[in-house]
């Protein structure tokens, strides 16, 4: 992973929140829509790690997400992230998956299908088996303008906040079973990132820039022979 400004890092955030099947109606058939928030503005993330000196989380700028950028995504709603668990989908503002912004963060909303996912995802929200939702988004990680690093000493340990102030897409809703986790998704993806931000400025290697300018030179000196 190139650390630089044009960088755009995939990240999953869990969200704990609180999950509902919307009340039916007197004389109505059973509900079967899921109401809930995907991202709460303003809230750390539990740990992105946590080392005995160190640790790290991150936070969701109230402003990151906007009713515009969510309308110009394609958004699945699924099951663990899993694309085959689809319950709703928003393509470009429309679709069967709802949603909106506010001071809390971004809530959504959907009819869960007459599927076997769909009943499957009715019995676990109202049994409290799945108690929030996660969302995969993309940012400039490295663009001090898209996340902000707030670093403090507290207690003797260094304890950094990544506050994303603009997040560049987002491409899924889930619920999930674990919402306190970070980074269930790809463990490989997560230790590379981890290693990039605790890596200070100064030690990063140049041998990318290196290898490119050599690059250049070989190109340069083969169009000189023809």
């Amino acid at each position: 992973m190139a650390k630089n400004k044009n960088t755009v890092v995939n990240r999953i955030l869990h969200t704990v929140t609180d999950l509902r099947v919307r009340e039916a109606q007197e004389g109505e058939a059973a509900s079967r829509t899921i109401t809930g928030y995907a991202i709460l503005f303003g809230v750390p993330s539990a740990p992105l790690y946590d080392y005995d000196d160190e640790e790290a989380r991150e936070v969701i700028a109230p402003g990151a997400v906007t009713k515009e950028l969510l309308d110009g995504c394609d958004i699945k709603m699924t099951m663990f992230h899993d694309r085959q668990l689809i319950l709703a989908r928003s393509k470009n503002g429309a679709g069967t998956l709802t949603y909106g912004v506010d001071d809390k963060g971004v809530y959504f909303e959907f009819e869960a299908p007459n599927t076997v996912d769909g009943d499957k995802a009715l019995e676990l929200v109202r049994r409290g088996d799945i108690s929030g939702c996660s969302f995969m988004f993309s940012t400039h990680y490295y663009d001090s303008a898209y996340v902000s690093r707030d670093v403090q000493r507290v207690d003797g340990k260094t304890v950094i906040t990544y506050t994303v102030n603009v997040i560049t897409g987002i491409y899924d809703f889930t619920l999930a079973a674990d919402p306190a986790y970070p980074d269930t998704n790809c463990e490989a993806e997560a230790r590379e990132l981890v290693k990039e931000l605790r890596t200070p400025e100064p030690e990063q290697p140049k041998n990318e820039d290196k290898l490119r300018e050599q690059v250049r030179e070989m190109r340069r000196a083969a169009a000189q022979l023809l």
